[in-house]
C-alpha cells in the first residue's frame, strides 16, 4: 500500500471544500440525522454518532449546530427521510466512478446524476460495475507537521487498537482499518490526543489509472465538480491516479 501519497490528494480536497463549507456542512448534517435515526441521540451509546461529530469538529462546524442537528433529529418525526443510494459508473477512458448520495427524492438525484456522468462523456453502469476495483476501509491520515509522536510509537497505538495496516508518507501517516473496527481506531487515537486530518471510511481503488489525454481528464472533472455541486451526492470516489 505505501508509496501512494493520498494526502495531497486529500489537502487538495480540502481546499476545494473550504470553498465550498456550505456544502460540508450539509453532508455532515445529513450523516447526523441518519446516525440518529439508526442509533439514537446518545453518543455515549452510539458510535456511528461518535464519528460524525468528530469529523463535523473537523471541519469547524459549530457545536450548537451539531447540537440543533442531533435535536431536530431525535425529536422531530418529520426530519428530512433521506435513503441512501449509491451509484456506479464509468468515466471517460474507463475510470471507475462511485458516487454515494443521501437523498429525499431519488428520481432528482438519479436524474441529476445520469446528467453529470453524460456531460462528462461517461456512463451509469448496474450496481458492482466498478465497486469490485475498491476496496471498503476505514481510513485515518495524521498530518506529520501536526503530529509530534514517533511513527513507530504511532503504528503500535493503531495496530493495538485494530488498525490492519500503518503506512508512512513523506508528508503524513496512513492507518487503514476494517469498516468495523474504524470507531474503535479512531477514538483510541483521539484520546492520546492524535490529531487526525482525515478520519472516514471510504472506497480505496486497488489500482489507480493515469490520465493523459487532455480532453478525457477535462470531462472526467467536469463530470465530478458537477456531482460534488449536488447537494444530493455526499461522497464520490475514482481510480484516478491525481
Amino acid at each position: 500500500m505505501s508509496g501512494h501519497s493520498k494526502f495531497a490528494n486529500i489537502k487538495h480536497k480540502k481546499e476545494k471544500n473550504d470553498a465550498k463549507k456550505g456544502k460540508i456542512f450539509t453532508i455532515i448534517g445529513r450523516e447526523i440525522v441518519i446516525a440518529v435515526k439508526e442509533g439514537g441521540p446518545d453518543p455515549a451509546n452510539n458510535s456511528k454518532l461518535r464519528d460524525v461529530i468528530a469529523k463535523a469538529k473537523a471541519n469547524n462546524m459549530p457545536n450548537d449546530t451539531i447540537d440543533r442537528g442531533i435535536k431536530k433529529a431525535a425529536g422531530d418525526g418529520n426530519a428530512d427521510n433521506y435513503e441512501r443510494i449509491t451509484y456506479e459508473g464509468y468515466g471517460p477512458s474507463g475510470i471507475a466512478i462511485i458516487v454515494e448520495t443521501l437523498t429525499d427524492n431519488k428520481n432528482r438525484t438519479a436524474a441529476n446524476v445520469r446528467s453529470a456522468f453524460t456531460k462528462g462523456n461517461g456512463n451509469v453502469g448496474t450496481p458492482g460495475c466498478v465497486s469490485y476495483m475498491f476496496d471498503q476501509k476505514g481510513q485515518i491520515i495524521i498530518d506529520k507537521e501536526e503530529c509530534e509522536m514517533d511513527g513507530d510509537d504511532l503504528m503500535m497505538i493503531a495496530l493495538d487498537a485494530g488498525a490492519e495496516d500503518f503506512n508512512e508518507e513523506e508528508d503524513s501517516f496512513e492507518i487503514l482499518t476494517s469498516p468495523d473496527d474504524f470507531s474503535a481506531v479512531r477514538e483510541t487515537l483521539e484520546k492520546e490526543g492524535i490529531p487526525m486530518a482525515e478520519a472516514d471510511v471510504t472506497m480505496i481503488p486497488q489500482n489507480y489509472i493515469t490520465l493523459t489525454d487532455e480532453q478525457a481528464l477535462k470531462d472526467l472533472n467536469r463530470t465530478l465538480d458537477l456531482l460534488e455541486d449536488d447537494d444530493d451526492v455526499q461522497y464520490v470516489y475514482t481510480n484516478l491516479d491525481e
